[in-house]
């Protein structure tokens, strides 16, 4: 749970910007928090928050689950140090997704895929589908060298409705190679290691997003 030390990362509401700010929180309060003054993710630069500023903030637990909250900017300290005053909803409030809730969407995302160790030659290929925990790769023809249990590393390109297009590049682990049924094509399903809050989110917007998609062109929802 939310504890003094933990990275928030503030994502900005109602279109005021694109840019993600982290800061760490320096105390809890029953309806606030004290934060440092964040730092645009982008440009490193520190970030001055106006009062009536809204976010959508998150932050990773001991356990790994990923919580949401909506908050917003209510005031300014200076003593001892200068410090940004946040609401908080309280730890009943928060919004908790797990490995399980990762939303799993059809996508074709380009992809490639390079060893650690040398054990096989890097190829390029797409995604067949895609979570905030994983993905399952088209593998093209005669790839020697690629087995299950082996780390590899992954670089992925999202192309987002805004417009934005991210590069993620994200250590996995290779957790089967099977055949499609009643097809001679091979795939694999990896398991994303080691994400980044930052990572991590922007997967778990991409799922979102297409499975919006998805389902406004009457593709349906799984």
């Amino acid at each position: 749970m939310l504890k003094i030390g933990s990275t928030l990362i503030l994502e900005p509401i109602n279109g005021q910007t694109e840019h993600k700010y982290k800061c760490k929180v320096a105390e809890i309060f029953p309806n606030s928090i004290h934060i440092n003054y964040p730092v645009n993710m982008e440009t490193g630069r520190t970030v001055f928050l106006l009062n009536g500023m809204q976010f959508k903030a998150s932050f990773v637990s001991n356990d790994h689950s990923l919580y949401l909250f909506d908050t917003e900017v209510t005031g300014k300290i200076k003593q001892p140090i200068p410090l940004v005053v946040l609401s908080y909803p309280g730890e009943q409030q928060l919004i908790r997704i797990q490995r399980r809730q990762y939303v799993r969407v059809e996508a074709n995302v380009d992809v490639a895929i390079h060893p650690l160790n040398g054990k096989f030659s890097p190829f390029t290929t797409v995604t067949s589908d895609i979570s905030a925990g994983g993905a399952a790769i088209v593998l093209p023809h005669k790839i020697k060298g690629f087995e299950p249990g082996m780390t590899v590393d992954v670089w992925l390109v999202l192309h987002m409705r805004s417009g934005d297009i991210h590069y993620l590049n994200i250590p996995s682990k290779v957790v089967r190679i099977f055949k499609v049924e009643h097809s001679s094509v091979e795939k694999a399903s990896l398991q994303f290691l080691n994400m980044t809050q930052q990572e991590r989110l922007l997967l778990i917007r991409y799922s979102f997003e297409k499975q919006l998609e998805q389902r406004q062109k009457g593709i349906g929802e799984e």
